[in-house]
């Protein structure tokens, strides 16, 4: 594993309940003594894709193939989560090295309070 695969994980609601099993993004191993994983979940629901933030993937992009997804995706920025290796259940794809570099630094720009992003219900 790698960051910019793509991966199956069993991605919890926020709540913590157990949630359903769904692409993520692999971001960023973890460091540290654990094998974990910064990832970020995928849903073809694109009506929840935050403009200027989440990153979504079409057929027309270049790495859509390569992505393994099925159809238009959002991966989404703001829905991370550190998880063990182990719980990841196999690649499906990958993403091109300059889309997560696109992601990588959305993420770095977000935490550094470099980017700000406001949704609708926050204005």
């Amino acid at each position: 594993m790698k960051p910019g695969k793509v991966a199956l994980l069993c991605f919890p609601h926020a709540n913590l309940v157990t949630g359903n099993l769904r692409p993520v993004l692999l971001i960023a191993r973890v460091s540290g003594p654990y094998y974990d994983w910064l990832v970020a979940m995928i849903s073809t629901n694109l009506e929840q894709a935050l403009p200027g933030f989440d990153e979504v993937i079409t057929r027309q992009d270049y790495d859509f193939v390569a992505s393994g997804f099925k159809e238009a995706s959002a991966i989404g920025i703001g829905r991370l989560a550190v998880v063990e290796a182990d719980l990841l259940l196999g690649e499906i794809g990958e993403i091109s090295s300059e889309r997560l570099n696109r992601i990588q630094k959305r993420i770095a720009d977000r935490i550094m309070g470099v980017q700000e992003f406001r949704s609708e219900a926050n204005r």
